[in-house]
């Protein structure tokens, strides 16, 4: 099980955009690799088709999740996040720094 979701704020640890804060659009968990809004922007050039014009379009390609951290909603820093079972059985995610559960 992954300790990243679609939605989660995370801190970028090394490349090009190292040290930059942005927030999952896309997971993939067999590729290990996830998307990530303004980050590891690259320009692609397209040709004309019937449904848009051609040119060069700037999108976010994917990066390694070793390459991204968990920043906790509380504590605003980066932090591991790790898993607790709760009495019913659910899995939730816990930072490591201030314990609070990230949602």
């Amino acid at each position: 099980m992954l300790n990243i979701k679609k939605k989660d704020k995370v801190l970028i640890l090394s490349g090009k955009d190292r040290g930059k804060k942005g927030e999952v659009i896309y997971v993939s968990p067999d590729k290990g690799k996830v998307i990530v809004t303004k980050i590891n922007v690259v320009k692609r050039h397209t040709n004309p088709t019937r449904k848009d014009l051609g040119g060069i379009h700037k999108k976010e390609a994917p990066i390694a999740i070793s390459k991204i951290m968990l920043i906790c909603p509380k504590c605003s820093r980066g932090s591991r996040a790790k898993f607790d079972k709760l009495s019913d059985g659910k899995k939730i995610r816990v930072c490591r720094r201030c314990g609070e559960v990230i949602v």
